[in-house]
């Protein structure tokens, strides 16, 4: 019991230490889609020294709020850090709550080659992951216990679609490319605050550090869960 509540100390701790060497800095949301570099692009900002919110926690506020429509304490949780990637800052409408609530922010929006990539490899590394194999089917997905029972399920159901064919390709694809229209659509008039990259196309690593400002040693992304 007591060391549970150290850990929880210590825990808070280390948010409210982040919050304050962040406090005032430029926030940087990554928007992409899963599976178009946002593990990249995470290693790449904690190689330059960024502060990276912590990937599970948010995955648990997911769970909890995005599906129930609050987006407060997203929001509450994005001033212990100064960049986000992953869910839920890669679901549909989190980057305009975001906007709302931290002024000045930059968004990077990652993408693929096309949208036929992108599902091959989502499908590639849930099949690999959750599967046991092969495609997963709904209740698979229910029974992951991958962050929180239920959680993959919520991560496949966001694209649309059923529970009989839970990563139908039609469906998959036409989320995919509405999504990344609707982001780039929503900053047409604020180019310099929002970055549309594909890590793989050569000069994508000089347009990102160009983007964010900074000074770097490094030639290229890192590379991490490349499907």
């Amino acid at each position: 019991m007591i060391e549970r509540v150290d850990n929880k100390l210590k825990q808070e701790f280390k948010k409210w230490h982040q919050a304050f060497l962040v406090k005032g800095k430029t926030k940087y949301f990554c928007v992409g889609r899963n599976k178009t570099g946002t593990t990249s692009l995470k290693m790449a900002f904690e190689d330059l020294g960024f502060v990276v919110g912590d990937q599970r926690e948010a995955e648990l506020l997911t769970h909890q709020f995005y599906f129930a429509g609050n987006f407060e304490p997203i929001i509450k949780y994005c001033k212990t850090a100064q960049v986000f990637q992953d869910v839920p800052f890669s679901y549909p409408d989190t980057f305009k709550y975001l906007d709302a609530a931290y002024p000045g922010s930059k968004f990077i929006l990652s993408i693929r080659n096309d949208a036929e990539q992108w599902y091959q490899s989502i499908v590639s590394f849930h099949t690999k992951h959750f599967g046991y194999g092969r495609t997963p089917s709904a209740n698979d997905l229910r029974n992951s216990t991958y962050a929180k029972k239920g959680f993959m399920y919520n991560v496949v159901r966001v694209h649309g679609t059923t529970d009989n064919d839970p990563y139908n390709k039609e469906i998959m694809i036409s989320h995919y490319n509405r999504y990344n229209q609707s982001v780039i659509d929503y900053f047409k008039d604020r180019p310099g605050d929002l970055l549309v990259v594909n890590l793989a196309e050569k000069g994508a690593y000089r347009r990102f550090v160009d983007f964010i400002g900074v000074q770097s040693p490094y030639p290229d992304f890192p590379w991490e869960n490349r499907t």
